[in-house]
């Protein structure tokens, strides 16, 4: 475990510390058995979801129950749950894999899953008693029940702990009675356990319960929400009237329930990237498998540069996608295991392991739903007129893709949080961000060195061009927490600057670790392919840099200050060997072209 410890660096790290591309893990290394996970999973997909497309659409609420029972049967509901109680037990990597392919057929379905495995049962398995975990569990992971999370609130939303649903002890101190509305539930109309989170008198926090859902017991639901996407995924309100709940359904400690929150969505948050992946996927090759049919002036339409550039940067973040998923579930799973040989419990393992990146969870969360609906939007561009028809599969991958922007904490939420856990780490010293800060301020007044420097290895210019976009980062974040202190989180502008950079720099240096890890294994010019893609995120990630940080620059910094960091941003951003992008474009587009899909 020594080795492991050494290799693995804590959340937020890869800011601060260069990794080897040995060390992150890339779906070519799945092992045997996931793929044969994998496998069974797409075929599952295959037979009983993507057929029924349309009744999906058509708002067939039973047909996304039925699913659920099947994908229990199984045993893909139990993946992440502890053989004891009656899961298969799997690593990490492996739930996140499941939740990638299962979630492709149709966001209906994908919605239900998600909630169901995700905050419906997992907070019973991480935060639960004995008694509780035997009793409920079991019946979730085979599907004989389903969960939901109540959470939001008519006034309770991105602010999760202003919620006003109340619980109140019963004089024989027996039960809670547990009043008020909570909306936007998935899994509302056919669940039978419901995770609800209300206040305990005037507790600063909220307090988590297990609800089983009888309509006898004070608990009435509304009408199903009709929804631009998603539309099968049963979402109601769900309202609590004098409902009566023994005390040994609260979950965890009285006021423990915002934590509990918080950390489920971590976990969500990583799972909803996983989600997308395979819709990317599947919009790409439908994308891919038109254009090289449709003939316009008697030319696949494939053939053209605007088109061929739509595919490349499709597949490409994908890719990109992929690379930051797995290499970020990985590293969890890692931690867990260190924290089990630590001897630490289940519970307490699986917990702090993902809580230790919640940072990049917040990261995936925004990067992988934004690209999806940016895959989807071209891929209608690409059907054309046919795009904006129900007869194609587009415009309902383009409509389920727009809510992944908004559950589990919106995209803007999520920004902020990212940049204020790496402060808040900082200040703890989990990450010393301080020095590299530092460091960078000095540079910034020395002078620059004019050596042609040596990059005759592969990804060597790129690489030393993201340690020099980590930098950007550093100067921007530090100057601006030197700046405002504790008040920089009234700064939101700024943090959404300095996110995106964030963001970037992990999604372009997970794309060509992977990229580099297979070239050394496989090849170089068996990765062509990927070098390139490698190559045009990054090429993407320095534009988008450039214009946050001018962004955040110019917000904060005046005169002398600004300018000179203004041109430590260009000296940070700049190549040596420009890449030709449109020769990028045109070598993923032709391999794609040839392969009628995503082939990677």
């Amino acid at each position: 475990m020594e080795t492991l410890e050494k290799d693995i660096l804590r959340g937020g790290q890869f800011l601060v510390k260069e990794t080897n591309c040995e060390d992150v893990f890339t779906p070519e290394d799945f092992s045997e058995e996931q793929q044969m996970m994998k496998e069974a999973v797409i075929e599952f997909n295959d037979r009983e979801v993507i057929p029924h497309k349309a009744r999906f659409e058509a708002k067939d609420y039973a047909l996304t129950e039925e699913c659920m029972r099947k994908a229990g049967e199984l045993g893909f509901l139990g993946v992440a749950v502890p053989e004891e109680y009656g899961g298969l037990g799997m690593g990490f990597v492996s739930t996140m894999l499941v939740c990638d392919y299962i979630s492709s057929g149709t966001g209906s379905f994908s919605t239900a899953f998600g909630a169901h495995t995700g905050i419906g049962t997992m907070p019973i398995t991480l935060y639960g008693t004995e008694e509780q975990k035997q009793k409920y569990v079991p019946q979730l992971a085979t599907g004989e029940w389903f969960g939901a999370y109540c959470l939001t609130e008519p006034g309770a939303g991105s602010d999760a702990n202003s919620g006003k649903t109340t619980a109140e002890l019963t004089e024989d101190g027996k039960h809670y009675k547990i009043n008020g509305q909570k909306m936007w539930i998935s899994n509302a109309g056919f669940c039978k356990l419901f995770i609800v989170f209300a206040r305990i008198e005037d507790d600063k926090n909220i307090t988590g319960f297990i609800v089983e859902n009888d309509q006898e017991n004070g608990i009435t639901l509304g009408e199903e929400e009709h929804k631009l996407g998603i539309r099968a995924s049963s979402t109601r309100q769900v309202f609590f009237n004098d409902c009566m709940v023994p005390v040994e359904n609260m979950l965890s400690e009285r006021g423990n329930g915002f934590k509990i929150a918080m950390n489920a969505l971590n976990v969500g948050r990583i799972k909803l990237a996983a989600a997308c992946l395979d819709s990317q996927r599947r919009i790409t090759t439908s994308a891919i498998a038109y254009a090289n049919e449709r003939k316009q002036f008697k030319t696949p339409i494939a053939d053209f540069g605007a088109i061929k550039a739509k595919l490349a940067e499709m597949t490409t973040s994908a890719y990109a996608g992929e690379s930051a998923s797995y290499r970020a579930a990985k590293n969890i799973e890692d931690r867990i295991a260190m924290r089990v040989a630590a001897g630490n419990t289940h519970q307490e393992a699986e917990l702090k392991g993902v809580e230790e990146y919640a940072i990049e969870c917040s990261i995936l969360k925004v990067a992988v739903s934004e690209d999806v609906q940016n895959c989807a939007d071209e891929g209608i561009q690409i059907f054309g007129g046919m795009g904006f028809s129900e007869e194609t599969p587009m415009e309902a991958a383009w409509r389920d893709a727009r809510i992944a922007r908004i559950y589990e904490g919106t995209n803007e939420i999520n920004r902020m949080l990212s940049v204020g856990m790496l402060v808040k780490k900082a200040m703890k010293g989990h990450v010393d961000l301080l020095d590299p800060a530092m460091k960078v301020a000095e540079e910034l007044m020395g002078i620059p060195s004019f050596d042609t420097p040596d990059y005759s290895e592969l990804f060597s210019e790129e690489k030393e061009l993201i340690s020099k976009l980590k930098k950007v980062f550093l100067m921007v974040a530090g100057s601006a927490v030197q700046k405002f202190g504790p008040d920089l989180e009234q700064h939101q502008q700024l943090l959404m600057a300095a996110s995106n950079i964030l963001i970037e720099v992990y999604m372009a240096e997970s794309t060509i670790l992977r990229t580099e890890k297979n070239a050394k294994r496989f090849g170089e010019d068996a990765q062509k392919v990927q070098i390139a893609m490698a190559k045009l995120y990054l090429y993407n990630a320095v534009d988008i840099i450039q214009k946050n940080a001018k962004e955040g620059i110019v917000s904060f910094a005046e005169g002398d200050e600004q300018r000179m960091m203004l041109m430590g941003l260009k000296r940070f951003t700049k190549y040596v060997n420009q890449p030709n992008v449109v020769a990028l474009r045109n070598t993923i587009a032709e391999k794609v072209k040839a392969e009628n899909k995503y082939c990677f």
